[in-house]
């Protein structure tokens, strides 16, 4: 798959980008909660900061992708990007922080724009029978940074502060720019149909989703599984401090296992990528995690906890490469923006309307009831698959008597 050069150009920029968004975030983080004495509210705005893009310019930016030439605009995303953290750094220089937070969303912003346009890059020039592993690369890409990036934007911002971070990051989403320039020109494309204004284009992209069967059943699943990771995200921490009697520190260590066992489950799902077909993969992942799930909020003993985390991230690769998978193999090259723009804010909604009720449904019933509504509704997630899996098995048995 590295022998492609699309893939291989894309992956290092990827490499380059999500270094730099993780020193940045952890100096932000470590800088604020340094000048506003650990402020839950000021804290909360970070969140806000990174993930408010995605609701805002993920359809629109998937649409712009479509509309745009893709090498063009991820490389004048990333070079934006470290423009910004420059700006952010000669403002900081007369005080204060609200810059930060300003600059890590105008920067989260122009990623909306440029994972539409891989997309459309690996549509266009990754080989079918290749797609699942490429997925599978680029989720275990994400895990490596889940395990190494906490670690290494700590580290910088103790050892050299905020403004190295800085500079270090906008360096970084340079690098990204420069290596993305390496391209090949971009080609043209046949559009959509419903060229002109961008509202049209928008509006043929939901119609587009709302017509495929595919892609409305992943919008479905996407939902119930954001809705029941949102559940959970905030009150991990109680697993530590009610369920294991730790205190809240020996959660990174719990997050740094689950991450590395998402690094070797990648691993393994770019091995047999080709022979496990993806809404296959992302049942499997779903019921395992569903399961894993449940057990993680009855379990009051360290080992039974680690080795639930250990399974659930071996197999969280099987979701996220399934998912992306099916979108590619799904849609159409000038859609694929729109798509890609459309499914991920729906989880993301739903996942943020979870952790909003999550700490009002633990007042109300319990941690493991919480936990235990999760996995039911990543099981519902899953069932949703079930007329996609029908479908492809139906197609193939047709397929030989053709």
């Amino acid at each position: 798959m590295l022998a492609n050069p699309y893939v291989r150009t894309v992956i290092l920029s990827r490499v380059l980008l999500q270094l730099g968004i993780w020193i940045r975030n952890y100096a932000v983080l470590l800088y604020v909660t340094d000048l506003t004495k650990n402020d839950p509210v000021y804290v909360s705005l970070i969140a806000v900061a990174e993930f408010a893009p995605i609701f805002l310019f993920g359809l629109i930016g998937g649409t712009f992708a479509d509309r745009w030439r893709p090498k063009r605009t991820m490389v004048w995303s990333d070079l934006v990007s470290a423009l910004s953290v420059g700006a952010v750094m000669l403002v900081l220089m007369n005080g204060g922080w609200i810059p930060l937070l300003i600059g890590t969303f105008i920067s989260a912003s122009l990623s909306q724009f440029s994972q539409p346009s891989a997309m459309k890059l690996y549509k266009r020039h990754v080989p079918a029978e290749q797609l699942q592993g490429v997925m599978a690369m680029s989720q275990t890409l994400v895990a490596v940074f889940m395990v190494l990036g906490p670690v290494i934007g700590t580290f910088i911002f103790i050892q050299f502060g905020l403004q190295a971070s800085l500079i270090l990051t906008a360096v970084l989403f340079l690098g990204s720019s420069l290596v993305l320039a390496t391209l090949p020109s971009d080609t043209d494309e046949p559009n959509s149909g419903d060229t002109g204004s961008f509202k049209k284009e928008l509006q043929a992209g939901l119609r587009y989703i709302a017509s495929n069967q595919s892609l409305r059943t992943l919008c479905l699943t996407f939902s119930a599984v954001g809705l029941a990771s949102g559940l959970t995200q905030p009150l991990q921490i109680f697993l530590v401090i009610e369920n294991l009697g730790q205190d809240k520190q020996f959660l990174q260590w719990l997050v740094m296992t689950n991450g590395a066992a998402m690094l070797a489950g990648g691993a393994v799902i770019v091995g047999i990528a080709k022979k496990v077909k993806p809404q296959l993969l992302l049942m499997v992942g779903l019921l395992v995690t569903a399961v894993c799930t449940i057990g993680l909020g009855a379990s009051t003993k360290m080992g039974m906890t680690i080795v639930l985390l250990v399974i659930s991230g071996l197999f969280f690769p099987c979701i996220q490469g399934g998912i992306q998978t099916l979108i590619v193999r799904n849609t159409e090259g000038a859609f694929i923006g729109r798509v890609s723009g459309t499914i991920t804010p729906v989880f993301m909604g739903m996942m943020v309307i979870g952790m909003f009720v999550s700490g009002y449904l633990k007042d109300a019933f319990s941690l493991f009831a919480v936990y235990v509504a999760s996995g039911v509704l990543i099981m519902i997630g899953a069932s949703m698959l079930l007329p996609l899996i029908a479908q492809k098995r139906s197609l193939d048995e047709r397929r030989p008597a053709s």
